[in-house]
Order: C-alpha cells, then sequence, then structure tokens
C-alpha cells in the first residue's frame, strides 16, 4: 500500500470529528474524550446511533460483496473513516484477490492509521488518497494512478452524503454526478444516508447536536436520496432502510431491535 499526495497529520482534538464519533460508536478506539461525549450526546438524543451505524457497515460489507460478484475488481472508496476491520478491501479481495482499491479521505487521523492497517493482498493493491470529498478532480486523478478508469469501477460514498450540503462549496448533486460521469458504464455507485423520514424527532435532535459541534448535518427524504441515482440503473431491491438491503442473518437479527433512519441503495451506470 502506498499512500498520496502531502497532508497535515496533526489532529484536532479541540473539537468531534464525524469520522471519530462513528468510530465510538463502532466501539472503536480511535477517538478522542469530545468525540466520545459528542457520540454519547447524540446516543441519549436518537437511540439508532449506535446500531444505525453498525448496520450501515454490514451494508457496506454486502454492496461490496454484490460488486464483487458482478464482476467488479476496482474499488473508490470515499470518506473512508477510521478503518474497521473487515475493511472495504479485506470484503472485496476475500471475493476476488486481484480487487484494486483506493480509500479516499480528508482527516489526518484516518492518514495516520491508513499505513499501518490498509494492507491488501498481494495479487491486487490497496492505495489511499489524502483529499477531500469536495475535490474530485484531484481524488480520480490520484485514484487513476493505480485503478484503470477506462474499466468499471465501485464507487462508495457511504454514510457521507448526509455532511454535505446542496448549494455553494457542496453541492451534493453536482459532486456525485462529477464522480459518475467520470467513471465508464458498468460502474456501480455504492450509497447510504441518514433521512429524517424514520424516526423524525431523534434525527433532528442529533442534526441539531451535529451543527452546534461545528459539523453540518443535512438528512434526506427517501425522493432526495433516490435523486443521487438520476440516469443509473438501480439494482434490486432499490432504495431501501440499510437493513433491508440484501440483508442476510445478522442484519435480520438486528432488525427485531427496530428500524434505523439510513436509506441505501446501490445502482450501475449503464
Amino acid at each position: 500500500m502506498t499512500e498520496r499526495e502531502a497532508a497535515p497529520t496533526r489532529v484536532d482534538t479541540s473539537r468531534p470529528h464525524p469520522a471519530r464519533v462513528y468510530d465510538w460508536w463502532l466501539g472503536g478506539k480511535d477517538n478522542y474524550p469530545v468525540d466520545e461525549e459528542l457520540a454519547r450526546r447524540i446516543l441519549a438524543a436518537d437511540g439508532t446511533a449506535v446500531r444505525g451505524a453498525r448496520a450501515n457497515r454490514r451494508f457496506m460489507h454486502r454492496a461490496t460483496r454484490a460488486a464483487a460478484e458482478a464482476g467488479i475488481r476496482q474499488f473508490l472508496d470515499v470518506g473512508t473513516g477510521i478503518p474497521t476491520e473487515p475493511n472495504l478491501h479485506q470484503v472485496a479481495q476475500g471475493s476476488a484477490p486481484e480487487s484494486r482499491i483506493v480509500y479516499a479521505d480528508n482527516d489526518p487521523i484516518v492518514l495516520r492509521h491508513a499505513q499501518a492497517l490498509l494492507h491488501g493482498s498481494a495479487e491486487g493493491s490497496t492505495e489511499y488518497v489524502h483529499a477531500d470529498v469536495r475535490d474530485p478532480e484531484t481524488i480520480l486523478r490520484l485514484a487513476g494512478e493505480s485503478l484503470d478508469l477506462t474499466r468499471p469501477v465501485a464507487l462508495s460514498l457511504v454514510a457521507l452524503t448526509h455532511y454535505l450540503g446542496d448549494a455553494g462549496e457542496d453541492d451534493v448533486y453536482g459532486l456525485l454526478k462529477g464522480y459518475v460521469d467520470a467513471l465508464v458504464p458498468g460502474s456501480f455507485l455504492v450509497l447510504s444516508q441518514v433521512t429524517s423520514d424514520i424516526s423524525p424527532e431523534g434525527v433532528a435532535k442529533a442534526a441539531e447536536l451535529f451543527r452546534r459541534s461545528g459539523t453540518p448535518f443535512y438528512p434526506r427524504s427517501r425522493a432526495e436520496f433516490t435523486r443521487f441515482f438520476d440516469g443509473l440503473e438501480l439494482v434490486d431491491p432499490g432504495v431501501v432502510a440499510v437493513s433491508e438491503w440484501r440483508p442476510e442473518e445478522e442484519d435480520l437479527a438486528a432488525q427485531a431491535e427496530g428500524p434505523v433512519p439510513v436509506y441505501a441503495g446501490v445502482a450501475v451506470k449503464s
């Protein structure tokens, strides 16, 4: 594995970071007291937070396997977050050892852990680029040093779009279109997104806590989420609650604990 692009290594521990909050919900140890404090406050306001994070992680595993089983051998994961095993490359290369994976994130703590944790199979490759989702030109340029962008790629932005707004620098729909336009037919788009359609009161409180901490947060309706897939062909079962996307035994067991306010979907570029 190699990393691309020089990046700052100083971690700001004075304010919470969503990747580290998510890490705490997943039971990780790569977070700080300020992250744990916010994670606990959100969990108190929205009791689905931990279940949602775990359901979202399992969806990433299932969607990655589905792409690999469909013949995809190249994966670009934007907004990687702190490594939590099994990571996307372990899932992809578990199905197809020759798979090539590029991770992209802009958090220095992710960079700090990438070299130690993101080791791929001997047959494939695993790379990391330090760049922001709002800079698709840089991410695609650097990813193109490891991936052949003339061949299909599975692009994943899992639990990321709810941190991006609809206008200005974010322009989340424009950003997604820019990434998808750069991919060839046969490529996959894998997304999940927090929604206020399910558990609206809890999600509203969680969003407000994120915003007060300095992290913008944008829950979206089913229609707003489905819009991300405009021009693409949704694969079965379409846009559904995250635990309902091709659930496996563990997901079915978790559903008994109640729904989580996250939508998920996978689509193919034709």
